[in-house]
Formats: C-alpha cells, structure tokens, sequence
C-alpha cells in the first residue's frame, strides 16, 4: 500500500511542477525512495518510466496549448521544458501524429495524455465449492438456411472450434454442389 501512496504523490509532484526541469532522482527524493527503486515501480504499476510519463504529459499539454491559444510555438517549447523548435516539433509530431504548425492552422485533431490516477482491484479469493462429474459428450446443432446438422464432441478427438470449422466446412461443400 505505500508503494501506492508513494507513486499517487510523485505524480502529484510531476503535476504541479509539468512545466519546471524535473529529474527521476528529485521525485524519488520528495517521496523518500532511492532512485533507482522509485523508477523501477514506478514502471512495474505504471507501464512506463518516469521519463515517458513526463514527457507525454507535456505534449498534450503543449498540443492543448498551440491549439487554444495564439502562444507562439516557440514559447510553448520553452515552457515545457524543449532547448529548440525543431526538438520539439520532431517529439510534438512523433506523439501527435501532426505538427503544431498544422494544429494551429487547421485545428486538427490532437491526442489527450491524461494524468494518472491509480485505481488497485483485487478479485477472487473467495471459497467455492466444486464437485467433478463425469458426463456425457456434448452434442452440437448447427444450423444453415434450414437444414440442421447434428455434429457429436468426442471426449479428445477435437474441440469446438474444429466441430465448428468442420461444420462450416461441410456445409460450405453442400451448397456448392
């Protein structure tokens, strides 16, 4: 359980400081883990690192940006953390698919990235009481414009999707004689 509250507030942290020069190492020390343990659960529960979530949470905010307001691009890179236009043109087309020019001007479509919100379910665990019988094989009916079939399961012999592609199969000879 602290493992989730420790991934909850990093990205507490990561959201209140998107726009700030953040590093694995300083969110790992604002919630008291090493580095190195922060960053491999964060992975595990997450599904990617630390870095990729950033990242791709800056994109869409910047997509979001270009295309509801007159900000220059150039100004949009530099608050979300990009040294150059064309570094952030190349990530802003790899994630969106589009380029901001092409946001801007056409209002095109842009991918959302939505903050985390870690939500854990267990299921199962409960007692359920079972008996094993031994019962007779299953019988299908296939049906087909009228016409019924009758197909009988043996025990190993194949299982249903071979009854059925066998029945498909037959019938399919039928109606082309």
């Amino acid at each position: 359980m602290e493992w989730i509250k420790a991934i909850e507030s990093a990205v507490e942290y990561i959201e209140r400081h998107i726009t700030e020069d953040i590093s694995a190492a300083e969110i790992a020390d604002k919630v008291y883990m090493s580095p190195f343990y922060f960053q491999k659960g964060f992975s595990m529960l997450c599904g990617y690192t630390v870095a990729e979530y950033i990242r791709n949470r800056r994109l869409a905010l910047a997509g979001s940006e270009i295309l509801t307001t007159d900000t220059k691009v150039i100004d949009v890179a530099l608050k979300y953390g990009y040294d150059s236009p064309d570094a952030f043109t190349k990530a802003f087309v790899r994630f969106h698919n589009v380029s901001p020019r092409t946001v801007r001007k056409e209002k095109s479509m842009i991918k959302t990235f939505a903050p985390l919100k870690i939500n854990i379910s267990l299921k199962g665990g409960y007692i359920m009481d079972y008996k094993i019988e031994k019962r007779k094989a299953l019988r299908y009916w296939v049906r087909q414009k009228g016409s019924i079939m009758r197909i009988a399961r043996r025990k190993s012999r194949c299982s249903g999707r071979n009854i059925l592609s066998r029945a498909r199969a037959s019938m399919f000879a039928e109606s082309s004689v």
